[in-house]
């Protein structure tokens, strides 16, 4: 993901081409951040040689070359990303800020020089996160802050390993190696003001990618593989579920109901859902935007990999030839026409 634009920003501080104090405090905090990572950052070969490392750490931390070179077999770009090590205080790398509509999925979007608009916000600080959504729901939006363990600089700067990458358990190959995969999947192909097509390509990429590679590093019967299958078929549970009351609540927003129906009904749906998926975080619209940033058109995606052959590569240069340009705006959350608009052109070499 993305959720300091690109981090480029941190050049507009530089330059001074930040305007307001809002958007000055907010890119002066980005950059910052930006920099006290570099600062941290370690090369993987002594992170990997120091007595102090943990056998786990190592091992996890030796495959990601392997994980990129693997990436890189599939199309994704080659990159100066990931050759280094940071271990962080906490489990998040930082905190995403998102907002909507309380009765209607319309995102907040926040626009900077140079870089674009972007869907949400991201703070190094919890309390600079916490903070600016108290804000936004002071202006009576539906508000979102969550924990990132990851985020790409699109070949800005080079990214680090983050030790929020790492999970406990034999979920954290899979969980590393998606990570990556997914980040790579954005600097090789990042469309300007499309987060929702940006996010949902990168997880449908990583997602494909992903138990190819563990079959591949640890084996068809591992633990490591096994793990990643388990919470693939969970999360696909509850991505169906958020899907289908994101659908009622669509069709109760564009409804004749009054206001304050509409509000009661929200919520009861929302407690519902919360309760049979025994979900720790709350659900609003903010939400379950988010959701949909990351998983939407998923099945023409597949379309078009069949379309490509199977091909990973195939499908990308195919989707950088053809998809900007069916667009009708920016930051776009409807896919299905410019997928099928990709769909209907012939598939690209690699």
């Amino acid at each position: 993901m993305r959720p300091v634009g690109r981090l480029g920003i941190v050049l507009l501080v530089l330059l001074g081409l930040g305007s307001g104090c809002a958007m000055a405090g907010y890119l002066t905090q980005a950059g910052l951040g930006q920099v006290a990572l570099w600062r941290a950052a370690r090369p993987l070969p002594s992170v990997v040689a120091d007595p102090t490392t943990s056998p786990r750490v190592r091992g996890l931390l030796m495959a990601v070359p392997r994980v990129v070179d693997f990436g890189a077999a599939h199309g994704l770009k080659a990159t100066r990303h990931y050759r280094q090590y940071v271990e962080l205080p906490g489990p998040a790398v930082c905190w995403v800020v998102s907002a909507s509509a309380p009765l209607a999925f319309e995102p907040r979007v926040w626009s900077f020089p140079v870089v674009g608009s972007f869907p949400y916000l991201g703070w190094f600080d919890r309390m600079d996160a916490v903070a600016h959504a108290e804000a936004l729901r002071a202006e009576g939006l539906d508000v979102d802050v969550r924990p990132v363990g990851a985020y790409s600089t699109l070949d800005f700067f080079p990214d680090p390993v983050l030790s929020s990458m790492i999970p406990e358990g034999p979920a954290a190959a899979g969980a590393l190696a998606n990570t990556i995969l997914h980040e790579s999947v954005h600097a090789t192909l990042h469309l300007d003001g499309q987060g929702t097509f940006n996010e949902s390509l990168a997880s449908f990429v990583a997602d494909a990618l992903t138990p190819l590679f563990l079959h591949t590093e640890y084996g068809a019967t591992s633990a490591e593989l096994a793990a990643w299958t388990d919470g693939e078929t969970r999360g696909a549970v509850v991505l169906a579920a958020l899907r289908d009351v994101t659908a009622q609540l669509e069709t109760l927003y564009a409804s004749s109901t009054r206001d304050d129906e509409k509000r009661n009904h929200k919520w009861r749906l929302l407690a519902q859902t919360r309760a049979r998926l025994d979900l720790r975080r709350g659900l609003n619209n903010a939400s379950l935007q988010g959701y949909r940033t990351y998983a939407s058109g998923l099945e023409l995606f597949g379309a078009l990999l069949t379309h490509c052959g199977g091909d990973h590569a195939r499908l990308l240069s195919t989707l950088r030839r053809h998809a900007r340009a069916a667009f009708a705006g920016p930051q776009q959350q409807a896919l299905e026409p410019v997928l099928r608009h990709v769909l209907a052109q012939p598939c690209g070499s690699r």
